[in-house]
């Protein structure tokens, strides 16, 4: 599989019932820049203009704080990008059953603490036991195995229906109602690998998916990261059936959703708000 050079215009628009005297927002837009991704280009812009200052998160994640200290009665913020992402790792066919030996000295490592305990959105509960129970869902086989297997199995057993859930919905959501969108898909596989001593993280991004007629459905997209003996971090995307490929484009990772939010934080007045997002995912032809 090669790789792919893409541009990205991620649009968010806050619409206010009545003047906001100022907010501050910290935005998680930037793509990540890596081995497996590229970062060639970057740039935010915001309606009304206001400074945006870049900082690091406990994830290595390049985050961005805004400022708006004036009276708006909307808010617009547009991030550009462009990368060139590579075609991951060819998988073995096997990493034998003593790969979980590897793991399970993992358990208690300080660096990999947040990607092997339960999160806000991840936590084990009676419906997440009771779904692993029904479907026979065991760490069973070696690790690349069984992870895949996982996914598969969550792949099958849930239905995709936007607007079944919000993007801070627990796991339950899901698990309860067999329906959801990726963050659900991505928050079931995290909470069940973890289970099992799995580091697993959540990786916020996009999906590019070219339509037959050369369209492209543009979205942001969640999927998840395992990491698992001689391989390093592998990504899942269980709403896809699929392994995160070249049209995966990562922007961040953190225990959960809540970590790597594209837009969060606070403002004074305003009354209702409501937030429109748009993403446009081209692939980009150099010169």
């Amino acid at each position: 599989m090669d790789g792919a050079s893409f541009a990205i215009e991620h649009v968010t628009r806050y619409h206010y019932s009545s003047p906001v005297i100022g907010c501050v927002m910290s935005l998680c837009l930037k793509p990540c820049d890596d081995a497996g991704q590229r970062l060639l280009e970057f740039d935010i812009d915001t309606d009304p203009p206001a400074p945006v200052n870049e900082e690091r998160d406990s994830f290595a994640n390049t985050k961005h704080v805004l400022n708006v200290h004036r009276d708006h009665e909307s808010l617009a913020i547009t991030a550009r990008s462009r990368v060139d992402s590579a075609p991951p790792a060819t998988l073995p066919e096997s990493l034998g059953a003593s790969a979980w030996d590897e793991i399970r000295q993992w358990r208690d490592s300080f660096t990999l603490w947040d990607f092997t305990r339960p999160s806000a959105l991840t936590e084990p509960s009676p419906a997440l036991a009771a779904l692993t129970a029904r479907l026979g869902i065991e760490p069973a086989g070696d690790p690349l195995h069984a992870v895949q297997r996982l996914s598969n199995t969550l792949y099958r057993s849930f239905d995709y229906v936007p607007g079944s859930t919000t993007a801070v919905s627990p796991v339950d959501h899901i698990l309860e109602t067999g329906r959801g969108v990726c963050q659900d898909y991505a928050h079931a596989m995290i909470a069940i690998a973890r289970s099992w001593g799995v580091p697993t993280r959540y990786v916020s991004g996009y999906l590019y998916e070219p339509e037959p007629d050369g369209a492209a459905h543009s979205a942001s997209h969640a999927w998840v990261e395992c990491l698992l003996p001689d391989l390093g971090w592998v990504g899942f995307d269980a709403t896809n059936d699929s392994l995160a490929g070249p049209d995966h484009i990562r922007l961040a990772v953190g225990r959960d959703y809540r970590d790597v939010a594209p837009t969060s934080g606070i403002f004074r007045g305003g009354g209702e708000s409501r937030i429109e997002v748009e993403v446009r995912v081209r692939p980009h032809q150099p010169g």
